[in-house]
């Protein structure tokens, strides 16, 4: 099984690129955030999960091991192939997969193309509890599990000054990660709008 490849970007189209290794081609799925960030000529080195099929063997690479171990998570999920992990991935990055999944935000999930409300509700159900090493791997704060009801009403504070899901998620994480067990609603709602106001 290809791993990793590193060699020289050949081209660049909307879904793939030809990774020169050596004088061998290797056509590569990615990302549209990766491609775009790629240009003919350049070295590239990429992390690689190849897919074996009777019919094909295709290679999805990855700029990072963070974002490789979200797109794993990803296609665990009944209904996401490499395609549809990739265009979530083109919209998100594997800290904003992982809070989405945290906070069950669907709407952002949603957002790739290819995933609709259904699927976008099944990945963050599925998923959620099992995004911990992407958002450890990536340097994200984790949502602390003590006190549910408190995380809960926290982002429904957030919420209702204007906050999305996905932001109010984040914040509440870092405020609860500072102030620990025992912290008030007051104190985690105070904390987290100072730290969303960096």
């Amino acid at each position: 099984m290809i791993a990793r490849l590193k060699g020289l970007v050949d081209s660049v189209s909307a879904d793939a690129l030809i990774v020169d290794v050596n004088g061998v081609g290797y056509l590569v799925q990615a990302s549209t955030r990766t491609l775009s960030a790629l240009s003919v000529g350049q070295p590239v080195a990429l992390h690689i999960e190849t897919q074996v099929r009777e019919d094909a063997i295709t290679l999805f690479g990855c700029p990072t091991e963070h974002e490789l171990a979200a797109f794993r998570a990803l296609i665990t999920v009944q209904g996401v192939g490499g395609r549809v992990a990739l265009n979530i991935l083109s919209v998100l990055t594997p800290d904003q997969v992982a809070h989405a999944v945290a906070a069950g935000d669907s709407a952002s999930l949603a957002r790739a193309n290819g995933v609709g409300p259904k699927l976008a509700q099944r990945i963050a159900n599925e998923l959620k509890g099992k995004m911990g090493a992407v958002a450890v791997a990536a340097g994200a704060p984790l949502p602390v599990q003590t006190g549910a009801r408190l995380t809960d009403d926290a982002m429904a504070a957030l919420a209702a000054l204007g906050f999305k899901p996905m932001d109010a998620s984040r914040a509440v994480a870092e405020a609860l990660a500072e102030l620990g067990e025992g912290a008030g609603l007051n104190d985690v709602v105070r904390v987290a709008l100072k730290k969303s106001a960096r």
